[in-house]
């Protein structure tokens, strides 16, 4: 594919273990929608975790066409951590965050590339997203709410003012300049739940201009079992709304940080079914 036309960007995909329920359906699939892009990416940069059985299916993965790029992460299991390591490592100018058990819609990098053309000012563009459930059954759409009546003051552009009021954005399918990713901190490691939200508000208070594409570009299962937020929902210690309200007003208190504070919240008790929380700053 030497001479075949490429959008100059890296997917970042990271992986933690290859123990996860359906996970080779999930990635055949994830692979598959890469594989029939009708524009093909630059490279696929792949972060997994030190497990010897995901090492070895990966090794022995047929990818095809695809540019791919393996890289280890030895450090414990951390999304954010192994994104901003795998951006790090991209060599294109845009870099697109990737789940195994997502799908990208064939024309999304085609249309990003149509749009970054006509739109030079724009730093990153936001798929609109379907939402699943395990089986496939739709459960909503995600990034839309920029084409709303008065949600911003530029149709289809996401801003730091409408986002204190409304936080359903998601950071995954974004296809996003590489310099502007770096330069504003990448995704903070310290940072659990609202990693996503808060990137958004530090982006957005940066002056990176970022733009929903209004086709749909990416499909999400959303509450997938094992994942992140499935643990924290259904977890053996599920968050409270109290807490998940924490979180979010966490966010808008350290987007104004672009370094990663590595900051600890812990969860000290409800008391008058408020919950008391401590905030330590190393």
């Amino acid at each position: 594919m030497e001479n075949v036309e490429k959008f100059d960007v890296s997917v970042i995909l990271p992986i933690k273990t290859n123990k996860t329920l359906n996970f080779e359906d999930y990635f055949l699939k994830c692979i598959e929608s890469l594989k029939i892009q009708k524009l093909p990416v630059n490279e696929l940069v792949i972060v997994y975790g030190n497990d010897t059985t995901l090492v070895d299916y990966l090794n022995s993965f047929d990818f095809g066409d695809i540019n791919v790029k393996l890289l280890e992460w030895t450090g414990e299991p951390n999304y954010a951590a192994q994104v901003n390591h795998g951006v790090n490592s991209s060599e294109s100018t845009w870099v697109s965050l990737y789940e195994f058990d997502d799908e990208y819609s064939t024309i999304w990098f085609k249309n990003v590339k149509k749009y970054s053309e006509a739109y030079p000012n724009v730093d990153a563009f936001l798929p609109i997203v379907v939402d699943t459930d395990e089986k496939g059954v739709f459960a909503g759409f995600t990034n839309e709410a920029t084409f709303a009546a008065n949600f911003s003051s530029e149709m289809g552009v996401l801003t730091n003012e409408t986002l204190q009021d409304y936080q359903n954005f998601q950071l995954s399918g974004m296809v996003i300049k590489k310099s502007k990713f770096i330069e504003n901190g990448l995704i903070k490691p310290s940072f659990k739940l609202t990693f996503g939200y808060e990137m958004f508000l530090r982006l957005t208070q940066n002056g990176v201009k970022i733009m929903s594409i209004p086709k749909i570009g990416y499909k999400h299962i959303n509450l997938r079992e094992g994942s992140i937020f499935w643990n924290y929902k259904n977890g053996e210690q599920p968050l409270t709304n109290d807490e998940v309200r924490f979180w979010v007003e966490s966010a808008k208190k350290e987007y104004f940080f672009i370094n990663d504070r590595d900051i600890k919240y812990e969860v000290l008790g409800a008391v008058n079914n408020y919950y008391q929380v401590a905030i330590k700053i190393r």
